[in-house]
């Protein structure tokens, strides 16, 4: 299990410095799937190990360094993030995990969709 944490890190560490994502869309959906955690457990994981800054911190300091990252902008977006986490951490412990993985896959696919057609 040690190894494909690490490898679940590694990946989404990778995905994350390329394209900024990491959590939502690469963490949770691999501990689901391949650690066999409950949608709920997955998210939380995801939460607690992003409250951990070293490896978004590191990317992050080779962004600012080339001048592509607005620390106000960041930080603003991280007071957001605080108050999401809270009340959306409220919703996914009270609801059910079978709903919640469901609700997931459609936010993906209209992201994707999205993002593919522009």
């Amino acid at each position: 299990m040690t190894l494909l944490l690490l490898a679940i890190g590694l990946g989404a560490g990778i995905l994350s410095g390329v394209f900024g994502i990491g959590g939502g869309i690469i963490i949770v959906p691999a501990l689901v799937y391949l650690a066999k955690m409950s949608p709920q457990q997955a998210a939380g994981t995801s939460l607690a190990a992003l409250v951990l800054p070293l490896g978004a911190a590191v990317g992050a300091w080779t962004y600012y360094k080339a001048g592509h990252l607005d620390p106000k902008y960041a930080l603003l977006i991280a007071l957001g993030m605080a108050v999401g986490a809270f009340g959306g951490s409220w919703i996914a412990t009270n609801i059910d995990g079978d709903l919640l993985r469901k609700a997931f896959a459609v936010l993906m696919v209209i992201m994707a969709v999205k993002m593919w057609v522009g």
